[in-house]
């Protein structure tokens, strides 16, 4: 595919003006405001049209493909859903506005705080964290404010190693120190070294549950009796919500905190920059710390209440990410309690069929039923130099959006594949059989692995010198290169 550079003409033009009748005046513009001459492309309206539809044709999304990112749950969105958001009562709404004409707002973000709730088995949710990595934050705000009130000075915040990497990042940022678990024979949390490094000066523990490696910690009982015996707290990072959510709740295991991904778990869209929601829900001893203003209601009436003098303050200008949360109220509503069901059921059948169809092809380390994603290993096939990098660029050429790659880090050319409850069996086939393919050509002609994509408008990158050599800054040069 050509630049539109490329397709520049001298002379032509996009558009042609009839003579302006209005006198014209001369305005001083101050020379530091005045843009520099850009080389611009001289190219006509169908010219652009064209080029710009073409190149968007391009992108690869859940509309278009199969999105099999392990952990991301990239599944499909539902469209009713994104026109209940463009109702004018909520896109014509302004935070500015008084308590009496936002009603209905306040409304939707006070139910879906008890749905939240009830799902999750907490008390009491705040909407205002704009992502999952902000509602960490948000959790670990909480955590540091409630041990501040009961004068208690805990500096550590335990980590299993196959946790998201946002974990100890978010601990770092809220100057607690991590402290990295390692994972059993089984894949999950070893309890003798957690009551090993239990001790009073740690604040919690940070928990995926389902884990990274797609399996429920089948001791979760006795790991948050562990650390509540120590007088730490409970954290789930509600990433993985997809499996459990209508089957069983994080507050009947022993959570005392969780963030939920919207644009995950409830089908509201997220990549391309956003906007996400990170909602985060509490038990009661720690409802007196969430952010301001929450909402309350007083007969019929819905309220914004600013006075809890123990709240950690606002995190996020005015609610949150209001359009977000009305798709994910919508979808709540649309599905019901069964549906929520339905949802974390399909999504472990989903991810159990698809392993069992490619466990015989690729390494499976941890090789049990799992929930909602698996995580194999390429180790086979890098014996014949083909590694998992090479597998994902393959994948392009079949169409398919590769899953997720080297990550989590305790598996050794870890693919990581979340089919999600939203494909079908023919879908999850199709993908099962290119998979397949790709370990037979690894196997019997491994440099058309090697040397992929060939279909794509670019072929493989060079993604190191991508990496340290960026061009941030638009030059005319650029073209040249």
């Amino acid at each position: 595919m050509k630049l539109i550079f490329e397709k520049s003409s001298s002379g032509r033009k996009a558009i042609h003006l009839s003579k302006s009748d209005v006198p014209e005046k001369k305005i001083d513009i101050p020379s530091q405001l005045l843009r520099k001459d850009v080389p611009l492309p001289e190219v006509s309206e169908i010219d652009v049209v064209r080029h710009f539809v073409n190149l968007s044709q391009l992108n690869y999304s859940v509309d278009t493909g199969f999105y099999p990112l392990g952990s991301c749950t990239m599944k499909y969105n539902p469209k009713i859903n994104e026109d209940v958001s463009r109702l004018p009562g909520f896109t014509l709404s302004h935070p500015f506005q008084s308590e009496k004409v936002s009603q209905g707002c306040l409304q939707l973000m006070f139910e879906l705080d008890e749905y939240l709730s009830e799902i999750c088995g907490m008390d009491k949710f705040t909407l205002q964290p704009a992502a999952g990595a902000h509602g960490e934050l948000t959790g670990l705000m909480l955590i540091k404010a409630y041990f501040k009130h009961k004068k208690e000075k805990r500096t550590k915040v335990i980590v299993p190693d196959s946790s998201h990497g946002t974990n100890p990042a978010s601990s770092t940022m809220v100057a607690l120190d991590s402290i990295s678990i390692k994972s059993n024979d089984e894949g999950r949390v070893d309890l003798d070294v957690l009551n090993e490094i239990m001790s009073k000066d740690v604040a919690g523990i940070m928990l995926t549950n389902p884990n990274t490696l797609g399996l429920f910690e089948k001791d979760i009982l006795e790991i948050t009796k562990i650390v509540h015996d120590n007088g730490g707290l409970v954290y789930c990072d509600g990433a993985n919500m997809n499996a459990i959510v209508g089957i069983t709740k994080p507050g009947d295991m022993g959570f005392d905190i969780i963030h939920l991904n919207l644009h995950k778990t409830f089908a509201t869209p997220h990549g391309g920059g956003g906007p996400g929601s990170g909602p985060v829900g509490v038990k009661k001893e720690l409802v007196p710390f969430l952010p301001v203003p929450r909402i309350g209601k007083v007969g019929e009436k819905f309220k914004l209440n600013y006075n809890y003098p123990l709240s950690i303050g606002q995190v996020r200008a005015f609610y949150g990410n209001f359009g977000v949360m009305i798709k994910a109220y919508a979808y709540i509503r649309a599905i019901g309690a069964k549906g929520m069901k339905d949802v974390g059921e399909i999504s472990v059948l989903n991810a159990n069929y698809l392993k069992e169809k490619l466990k015989k092809f690729y390494d499976l380390p941890y090789d049990q039923v799992c929930k909602h994603e698996f995580v194999l290993s390429g180790s086979k096939q890098a014996e014949k130099g083909v590694h998992t990098m090479d597998i994902a660029k393959r994948l392009l050429d079949f169409g398919f959006h590769a899953p997720t790659v080297y990550f989590p880090l305790i598996v050794k050319e870890a693919i990581m594949i979340e089919p999600t409850e939203t494909e079908s069996k023919e879908t999850l086939d199709e993908f099962a059989d290119v998979m397949i393919k790709i370990a037979e050509e690894a196997e019997k002609n491994p440099d058309i692995v090697k040397n992929a994509p060939h279909k794509t408008p670019v072929s493989r990158l060079d993604m190191v010198k991508a990496a340290r050599e960026p061009i941030l800054k638009w030059e005319e040069k650029s073209l040249k290169n």
